[in-house]
């Protein structure tokens, strides 16, 4: 939580000393759009991974099983962790520095060098270095994914659809599918004798395809649903 409250902090600095700006400018206002952008995003990105998860499941024939010692203490722990990673990656990347960026540097240019800088964060946090092919994979998915993050906010003036999108995503995840760094959560994953692990070429397809179906169903949701920067109109 104090890494949230430093980049606040920081984020205000910045936003007053370059570019004269409070912190409403990542779209907080008006609370009613964005608490419903934000639940629609969350929605989606809970959806996805679902989706993803049980179709590779069914094509790896694994199975799941309910922690049995699972409890609620767990579920508001991880649920709170989720929070805190996600907003502290989404006010680093899609914050005041996207501002800034895009102000300075123009839309275009601003999202790129946005998405290119949290696909490159993925190579530490995930400690990539040294496997030339993974840190490609990692930071194509992870880029793409910046990009569609950093347009929500171009589109719509605020950080509203890439948080509730990313803690959809984050929280499916961790907490319904144990799969990160907080441990075994709801379900445990069975790999019995009928469980064949995806390798080679199908193992990088499925890899591309789910982790482009969440930024294909947003890039086309904000595409074509959501009005332009309404918190300026």
């Amino acid at each position: 939580m104090l890494g949230i409250i430093v980049i606040l902090l920081l984020s205000w600095l910045l936003l007053r000393f370059t570019i004269r700006q409070q912190l409403s400018v990542l779209g907080y206002n008006p609370i009613g759009l964005r608490l419903r952008q934000f639940g629609i995003a969350l929605l989606i990105g809970l959806f996805v991974c679902v989706v993803v998860k049980w179709t590779e499941s069914v094509v790896t024939s694994a199975g799941w099983e309910v922690n049995s010692g699972y409890q609620w203490s767990n579920f508001f722990s991880a649920s709170w962790w989720s929070f805190k990673s996600v907003w502290f990656e989404e006010l680093l990347f899609r914050g005041a520095l996207l501002v800034i960026l895009i102000r300075w540097l123009g839309v275009r240019l601003g999202i790129v060098l946005s998405a290119a800088a949290f696909g490159a964060y993925h190579w530490f946090s995930y400690g990539l270095f040294g496997n030339i092919p993974v840190m490609i994979l990692m930071f194509a998915t992870t880029f793409v994914m910046g990009l569609v993050w950093a347009y929500a906010y171009s589109k719509s003036g605020s950080m509203a659809i890439a948080v509730g999108s990313h803690l959809g995503w984050n929280a499916a995840s961790a907490i319904i599918f144990s799969d990160g760094p907080i441990g075994d959560q709801l379900l445990i994953q069975l790999k019995g004798a009928e469980y064949v692990p995806l390798t080679g070429l199908p193992s990088l397809l499925f890899f591309i395809a789910s982790n482009t179906a969440l930024p294909l169903i947003l890039f086309f949701w904000i595409k074509y649903k959501i009005r332009n920067r309404p918190s300026e109109t």
